[in-house]
């Protein structure tokens, strides 16, 4: 659909956006994306600002593996200093970097819990976030990621409102919402394609009711409209076409709910006492 694509659109976009503020919220522009070394590591114990140094020297290098190995070996051998915080989050920042998500919030998730008042709290959470929003999939398959990262983002905006990492996070918000209402929206138009109309109606009523500022309603409207068309319930689709034209009066979609409505002799006409006028006043 049109409307989907842009949104992919806009999320690809906002994923570079975030990549973009992550490397900003540390101050780390001197490097690139590198492979991660599985080889086991030789221990060798030394000073803590050798180690610190030889891990940023490695991250400048793209050798992502190898920083991340050194920032946890700064943490592992010296744990009581005052590099060990920033080595921690340092060690998750590789691990981002590296797109190895799942090691770089298991090192975030242990930040948190060891330095809540650290002043790199607020980073932390949001390249927590940040790490779940980057492996949301396509609307075709598991949106598991997706709901992950609506919580961490959520979680970054409850805690760091005035934050820059909260303004961003707020955009990222919009759309993941959008992403889940595109889900719905696919599973409710096989519905509707295969004929099984009362499970299509419950998809586009679940995006009407829970992603109401999304892109997708007024699709979702139309899509009900056919169904109750379908059905036979002209009450229902006269007052679902209604409340389309009135809050999307120049949206194709009213077009194409108004030509299906008159197309059998109806017009759209508001029905107090209808499921859909009865929802939409209560969301307004």
């Amino acid at each position: 659909m049109r409307k989907l694509e842009r949104t992919e659109e806009a999320r690809s976009g906002f994923r570079h956006a975030g990549r973009a503020l992550a490397v900003a919220g540390l101050c780390l522009s001197l490097w690139s994306c590198g492979t991660f070394d599985e080889e086991p590591p030789v221990y060798v114990e030394q000073p803590v600002e050798v180690l610190y140094n030889d891990a940023m020297n490695a991250m400048q290098a793209g050798n992502l593996g190898e920083a991340a190995r050194l920032f946890d070996e700064v943490e592992r051998q010296h744990p009581y200093s005052s590099w060990a915080a920033k080595a921690q989050i340092m060690a998750a920042y590789a691990y981002y970097q590296g797109n190895r998500y799942d090691e770089a919030i298991n090192a975030l998730d242990r930040f948190i819990q060891l330095h809540p008042g650290n002043k790199d709290a607020a980073y932390a959470y949001y390249l927590k976030a940040v790490s779940y929003y980057e492996q949301i999939s396509d609307v075709g398959r598991d949106q598991r990621a997706t709901k992950q990262s609506l919580a961490a983002l959520k979680e970054v905006v409850g805690r760091y409102p005035e934050s820059s990492y909260a303004r961003d996070a707020v955009l990222k918000i919009d759309l993941a919402l959008d992403h889940l209402a595109g889900k719905h929206m696919n599973i409710g138009r096989y519905y509707l394609g295969q004929g099984e109309y009362l499970a299509a109606i419950n998809r586009f009523r679940l995006v009407i009711r829970d992603f109401q500022t999304t892109t997708h309603v007024p699709e979702a409207l139309h899509r009900l409209v056919e169904c109750y068309l379908a059905l036979g319930v002209t009450d229902e689709a006269q007052a679902t076409a209604a409340v389309l034209g009135y809050n999307y009066p120049g949206s194709i979609w009213y077009a194409d709910s108004y030509v299906l409505l008159t197309g059998t002799d109806l017009r759209p006409q508001e029905q107090n006492d209808s499921w859909i006028s009865r929802m939409w006043n209560s969301i307004i």
